[in-house]
């Protein structure tokens, strides 16, 4: 039986709260030791370094709190009703395996910066999890305050959490020196992003 088997239960207890993604139980108590060369001055989660700072799973309520327009900063989200942000936010409840984690401004209650962290069940490496860091974002009013770095380092802690045996991710040449600052790495012979863009077809 795989080491990770223990670890199942977390995935089990991510329906809980009506309103959050996930548990937000899971974002307690993240090893933070080991990420202590990564910040200056020291942040985490729980203490973000400033009062009005709250990092916290995505909540059915942030489509009226900012989300949707702090992710087209990063890309083009599209027309999307608030029944079309509810109905995908309970695909993913229902599916599992996604974390995604926003932080709020709570001055404003505006959501700032978000990232998302997607699981995998394996077969490979005894039954084990696999993650994905995906769809990190900033508000870049907000420079200064590490908080790219706060939200990708959550998620990260959290993947290790849930026992995940590896973490991986794709980001434009730029960024590689800033995920190098988080202990990510690139794999001679194994650094390859490629993919397949699927055409929409117009129905009419």
């Amino acid at each position: 039986m795989g080491t990770n088997v223990c670890h199942t239960n977390y995935f089990q207890h991510t329906i809980g709260d009506d309103e959050h993604l996930y548990d937000p139980n899971l974002l307690k108590n993240l090893n933070w030791s080991r990420t202590k060369s990564s910040l200056n001055p020291e942040i985490t989660n729980e203490n973000p370094g400033e009062s009005w700072i709250v990092v916290r799973p995505l909540r059915l309520s942030d489509f009226d709190k900012g989300f949707l327009q702090i992710l087209s900063q990063l890309t083009a989200v599209g027309n999307i009703s608030k029944s079309d942000f509810e109905q995908q936010f309970w695909n993913m409840r229902k599916a599992g395996g996604y974390y995604i984690t926003v932080i709020e401004d709570t001055r404003s209650k505006q959501i700032i910066g978000s990232s998302t962290l997607i699981t995998e069940f394996k077969f490979i490496h005894e039954c084990a999890v696999r993650s994905r860091l995906e769809d990190v974002v900033v508000n870049n009013t907000y420079r200064g305050k590490q908080l790219g770095k706060l939200i990708v380092l959550t998620v990260t802690l959290l993947a290790e959490k849930l026992g995940s045996y590896k973490m991986s991710l794709d980001c434009k040449d730029n960024l590689i020196p800033f995920y190098k600052t988080l202990g990510y790495k690139l794999e001679p012979g194994n650094s390859n992003s490629m993919m397949l863009r699927f055409e929409k077809i117009d129905p009419s």
